[in-house]
């Protein structure tokens, strides 16, 4: 398995303009105003219903994405704390991917961006996994073992 990488400023703020650029190309594709270039009015209800559907999930994903990296940012310029972060900043691994049945009747650009999307938000999923289960670093120890700690001299 490979070594987690630490996440820092610089990788977050990496991710966060490719997830902004992502979720531009996911509002464009999926524009569903009257004479936009994928509005499917002439084709069959299962294929607008297809496009609604994914539309939501696709946006959902996107919107999940820039939420936890919105939080990751805000820890790095120390807007937030770790616990605050490690409380409010999760990212849920349980999002569904596209339908299949559905993805095939979607035009295969919008099937290739759905597909992205998936990519982009299962690495966020192993970033968070990744850091939410790291050691401490060495010398460092967190504020539980410190109260411990603490309570140990008080009562000893």
């Amino acid at each position: 398995m490979a070594r987690m990488v630490d996440l820092n400023a610089r990788i977050i703020e990496s991710l966060y303009i490719e997830g902004l650029m992502l979720s531009d190309e996911v509002r464009a594709a999926f524009d569903l105003t009257p004479g936009a270039a994928n509005d499917t009015r002439d084709d069959g209800d299962t294929a607008r219903i297809a496009l609604s559907c994914e539309a939501l999930r696709t946006t959902t994903r996107m919107m999940h994405s820039v939420a936890w990296l919105i939080n990751h940012r805000a820890y790095f310029r120390q807007e937030i704390s770790e616990f605050q972060l490690r409380r409010y900043g999760r990212i849920s691994p349980s999002l569904p991917d596209a339908a299949p049945d559905r993805l095939a009747l979607l035009p295969p650009a919008v099937q290739e961006l759905i597909r992205a999307t998936e990519r982009f938000y299962a690495r966020l999923v192993r970033l968070d996994a990744g850091w939410r289960d790291r050691a401490p670093r060495t010398g460092e120890t967190s504020a539980i073992q410190r109260l411990r700690e603490r309570l140990v001299h008080a009562v000893g």
